[in-house]
């Protein structure tokens, strides 16, 4: 863990409040080149009335799309919550080089009641692309996001 993580995770918290307020459901993300941040993304799905368009996954389309590429093994996805098994896999596709979080997956079951429960790791370890993980990172900051939240 660098303080240049902390400061980008911090980044996705904030993030998910906006979207929070915004009327969408408390995800943020944000793509990571160099140390510099060149996209982010928030949860849209309630904006767009769209169930797929997930912070990351928005972001990735976008990303991608606006830069003629999808290999991103050279960049740092950092999330406010783990991401759930289609934006694992967005991330697969894309060849992601490193993801970092805040808060579980588990943990947000236990906020949110049960999902599809297959977490990044078990997408990742069955994928032919590995990124890198650093989980839970400033964890009780990322729960705050979901304090009074209703799913």
């Amino acid at each position: 863990m660098s303080t240049r993580d902390e400061f980008f995770i911090r980044k996705t918290i904030e993030l998910a409040m906006k979207s929070r307020e915004c009327g969408n459901e408390p995800f943020g993300a944000i793509l990571v080149k160099d140390d510099k941040i060149v996209m982010s993304g928030e949860n849209k799905i309630n904006t767009f009335c769209d169930p797929t368009h997930h912070a990351e996954i928005g972001l990735i389309r976008k990303f991608c799309v606006e830069n003629n590429i999808f290999d991103l093994k050279d960049y740092t996805l950092y999330t406010s919550c783990e991401p759930c098994v289609m934006c694992s896999g967005a991330m697969v596709w894309a060849n992601l080089g490193k993801l970092v979080y805040s808060v579980s997956h588990d943990q947000l079951a236990e906020i949110a009641g049960s999902n599809i429960m297959i977490s990044c790791e078990e997408v990742f370890e069955k994928s032919p692309n590995k990124p890198k993980i650093v989980e839970r990172l400033l964890n009780d900051e990322g729960l705050k996001v979901f304090k009074g939240y209703k799913f």
